[in-house]
């Protein structure tokens, strides 16, 4: 009796623990299913606040205006040449537009962006002869943002948009005689006499600054060489054009800088005469979205790892 005892109680028991092993299991798929669900959640409503805005509609059929903006900074992390010249090449192979408004409300930026930009208008122009590109400047139009505008076959503004800066500027600062007064020494070792070159914890060199300025003044020419070759004829040079000044949109038109007065609207209904326009500007994915909204600019969060940090119980 008492073996027989001992093996029913053993069953009742393994009974149990299989029974708590099947409760788990199923409790373990459950949890898989509303991990999923809300995930799945997550996304579609990240895609409506986020997504939904920046998606552009290719539905709509026949002739019209392609955009692309031009806005802030240009460098190779805001707004790229990358993403500008993919704008561009995006609305040249459409065989619907009938001409691209290059939009600008930009300081300038990194020559090179800039000037990467302006050969592939310079291309484009080629290779689509019969499609013209305009710029409209709406605020401001500096710098590289000219440089970039002066490669279109006309300019518009404002006549308080602000036109110009056609110069380079390279800055920094100096700090020996604060560590002199906080009795930091500065230790230094190179190997090459200009590998710590401009270096700001070390005195000017006279050498290094000359260089420097002749380097300045090599890119500076790449810019006047480009406007002058973008406005040919147009361009009424002064003493002052190229010192890096700048002007209202209304007396950059005196100088043959740009050419009228005109916004994307104006320039769609009296000179293009076509009212459909279609934005080719390329948007962020929705990563980068999420992650410039909530303030992060280091990485990306992975589907896995966004996965692991959703409840689960």
């Amino acid at each position: 009796m008492i073996e027989n005892n001992g093996s029913w109680e053993r069953d009742v028991i393994e009974k149990i623990a299989l029974s708590a092993i099947e409760e788990q299991k199923r409790a373990r798929k459950w949890r898989i299913f509303f991990r999923a669900s809300t995930l799945l959640l997550v996304i579609v409503t990240l895609w409506w606040v986020f997504g939904k805005d920046s998606s552009r509609s290719m539905s709509s059929s026949g002739k019209h205006i392609a955009e692309v903006q031009l806005r802030g900074e240009i460098s190779s992390d805001n707004t790229s040449a990358e993403k500008i010249i993919q704008g561009l090449d995006d609305a040249y192979e459409d065989p619907n537009t009938v001409a691209v408004i290059l939009r600008i409300n930009s300081p300038g930026g990194s020559p090179v962006q800039a000037g990467q930009i302006y050969d592939e208008i310079i291309r484009l122009k080629k290779s689509h002869s019969t499609i013209p590109i305009y710029a409209v400047v709406e605020d401001l139009c500096a710098s590289g943002a000219y440089y970039v505008a002066s490669a279109t076959d006309k300019i518009y503004v404002d006549k308080a948009s602000i036109v110009g800066s056609i110069g380079v500027i390279m800055n920094g600062f100096g700090f020996t005689d604060t560590m002199k007064k906080l009795g930091v020494e500065r230790r230094l070792i190179i190997a090459g006499e200009n590998k710590a070159f401009l270096d700001p914890f070390s005195p000017a060199n006279a050498k290094q600054m000359a260089y420097a300025s002749g380097m300045l003044e090599q890119i500076h020419q790449q810019f006047i060489q480009a406007v002058r070759m973008g406005r040919g004829s147009r361009l009424k040079e002064t003493p002052d054009m190229f010192s890096g000044l700048v002007w209202t949109g209304e007396r950059s038109i005196q100088l043959g800088l740009t050419d009228a007065l005109g916004s994307v609207k104006s320039l769609s209904r009296d000179v293009i005469k076509v009212k459909n326009i279609i934005d080719y500007t390329p948007t962020e994915d929705i990563t980068d979205r999420i992650a410039k909204r909530l303030g992060s600019t280091e990485s990306r969060m992975s589907w896995q790892s966004f996965l692991n940090v959703l409840p689960i119980n």
